[in-house]
């Protein structure tokens, strides 16, 4: 009796586990979950989507008829089961849930989409082709962005596939501060074609291909493993649900609702999208650096409408001169942009140039002297001139806040450059260059000189002579930097204080010992520096002297040539009328008199 009773309850365990297991392989039809997280792009704004330029000017929207009523669960899966796919779309109550959802509360968002589709929807269609990939893929940025190439989502992924910066450029998409192709439509669709045939071949397996390009392999992978899949067992979507992130759980579901809505939307009472004018583009390579204003300009193509066309440009410029990048625009004006590419790069070139040079000081365009290749030697005048030029600098420093200190270094054993400069705040470079040193090697016992500047405190400044202040010209501090118009007026209130004190010395001074002096002293010069646009002439009129004056004091002979950010030495008006009477008497002597008649 006992033996015939554990028999029995064998047999229902048994039939029990048989149906069980019949249970979970219809799993797919049956799954239900209360905690389902809709995708991103169920946030979209229709009013802002309605401001896309496509929307607005190629289609007219449809009419709303509303929705005839609620879909019976068995007309979903009967429907879904008829649609011509090579991917499974099974119905169960997550999928079910999606679709009422896009046919209530999203029912305008389907109809932009649908707007967004006829054109956005041939580049999906023909990358999807070329990699023979089923087509109901298409549908992937319906939930991915809502067809929208500008979408970005709050983890930073962007465009109408929704990349994630990283796998953008481990596809070979690029991603800088001026050009993103996650945005460009065709771009993107063919990437995402590749990217979902490699998932595909990883897991032979569509809905596992979806997922996966959802949250990413390993997620998928891990899933898989908390799920007991073994070698040569196949598990799909439905097996692993529960072990996916909790977002991807309502991916693939979400994904056989807009393949449902996008077929099937007439059902419902959302009426077709009308195009009043179909919108056929081309592309040009552009080799050049052009603004998108340029090319509306030029062509009279609104900003908006390139902007539509080309996404990818994220601040209206093509950095052509990098590398030649494609230009979509309607076919008509591709001839148009390669008959007057020249005059659109003309067009308003300086507005749009991006600056190429800068000198200290405020020059920022190239000198024409400068422009061509010289194997270098522009830069080593340029450097050379900046070494004069901080000289200048350093004299104004050290009169306002700093000095500068000469000491004597003596090489300690083990020491080098590097470690004797990292001692003095300096550079191996400036020790190598005050010692006159080649190879840059130092030996214990050797006397290095170095130049330090040192901090002066307030009670430390000393009054400067005007003479020294004066072979500054003010005008090289500028007058937009509220720093450098304080260091001007410092340094004006310092020359007006050593005149002051100039004046009172001389005032004391015997009458011999000025003369014995003034036949001593040097002739008083101030320096300019070389702007755009000076010339002898001006220079010597805006300063009160004379072209010959300039030309003596520079030993520039009869020179006239200058270049930008030359310093000169401009005589004073004092020097240049005692020059000048000196020069008048030497020639009344050589001059013969004039004979009477």
């Amino acid at each position: 009796m006992k033996k015939t009773l554990l028999s029995l309850f064998l047999s229902l365990c048994t039939a029990g586990i048989s149906y069980g297991a019949g249970s979970i392989l219809e799993l797919r039809h049956s799954i239900s979950d209360d905690n389902i997280v809709a995708p991103q792009s169920f946030e979209t704004q229709t009013r802002l989507l309605e401001e896309n330029f496509y929307l607005k000017n190629y289609v007219i929207p449809g009419t709303d008829l509303g929705n005839p009523g609620p879909t019976s669960p068995a007309v979903y899966e009967k429907r879904l089961t008829k649609l011509p796919t090579e991917i499974d779309l099974p119905y169960n109550s997550i999928v079910g849930r999606y679709i009422d959802m896009y046919l209530t509360k999203r029912r305008g968002l389907v109809a932009d989409m649908l707007a967004l589709h006829n054109y956005y929807g041939r580049f999906f269609e023909e990358e999807l082709l070329k990699e023979g990939m089923p087509l109901e893929l298409e549908y992937l940025p319906v939930i991915e962005s809502a067809i929208n190439p500008n979408a970005v989502s709050h983890a930073g992924a962007v465009g109408l596939w929704q990349f994630m910066p990283a796998t953008a450029k481990g596809l070979g998409m690029e991603v800088n501060s001026l050009v993103d192709e996650r945005r460009d439509p065709r771009l993107s669709s063919r990437n995402a074609a590749r990217y979902l045939k490699q998932l595909h071949d990883i897991y032979d397996d569509w809905s596992l291909a979806i997922a996966a390009y959802n949250c990413g392999p390993g997620n998928v992978n891990k899933a898989l493993r908390r799920a007991g899949a073994e070698p040569g067992v196949k598990k799909d979507f439905w097996d692993i649900y529960n072990f996916l992130p909790q977002e991807t759980r309502g991916y693939v579901p979400a994904f056989i609702a807009a393949n449902y809505v996008m077929n099937y939307y007439r059902e419902h009472g959302i009426t077709p999208t009308v195009v009043k004018r179909q919108l056929t583009t081309d592309t040009v390579m552009v080799k050049n650096y052009v603004h998108f204003n340029q090319i509306s300009s030029v062509l009279n193509i609104p900003v908006d409408e390139i902007r539509m066309l080309n996404p990818q440009f994220r601040k209206d410029i093509i950095p052509g001169d990098y590398r030649p990048y494609a230009l979509t625009l309607p076919t008509q004006q591709c001839l148009s942009y390669v008959m007057s590419e020249k005059h659109i790069l003309d067009y308003d070139r300086d507005l749009y140039a991006r600056r190429s040079y800068a000198e200290p000081g405020g020059e920022t365009a190239v000198p024409a002297a400068y422009a061509a290749s010289d194997g270098g030697q522009a830069n080593m005048a340029l450097a050379s001139r900046q070494s004069s030029n901080a000289e200048v600098n350093n004299e104004i420093a050290q009169t306002l806040t700093e000095r500068m200190v000469v000491k004597t270094h003596t090489v300690g054993r083990g020491e080098s450059i590097r470690d004797i400069a990292r001692q003095y705040g300096v550079s191996a470079t400036d020790i190598k260059r005050w010692n006159k040193l080649r190879r840059g090697k130092v030996k214990e016992g050797d006397r290095l000189t170095i130049e330090v500047v040192e901090r002066v405190t307030p009670d430390e400044v000393r009054v400067v002579a005007a003479q020294e202040v004066a072979q500054v010209d003010p005008s090289s501090f500028g007058s937009s930097d509220p720093q450098t118009e304080a260091a001007a007026a410092v340094v004006a209130a310092t020359a007006a204080s050593a005149a002051k004190a100039k004046a009172v010395t001389e005032k004391k001074a015997a009458p011999a010992k000025a003369k014995a002096t003034e036949t001593k002293a040097k002739p008083r010069t101030t320096t300019y520096k070389v702007k755009s646009g000076d010339t002898l002439e001006r220079i010597a009129k805006r300063h009160g002297t004379t072209v010959s004056a300039i030309q003596a004091a520079n030993g520039m002979g009869k020179k006239t040539g200058l270049q930008i950010g030359q310093v000169l030495k401009i005589p004073t008006k004092a020097t240049v009328s005692k020059s000048t009477r000196k020069s008048t008497a030497k020639n009344a002597r050589k001059r013969p008199a004039k004979r009477r008649r």
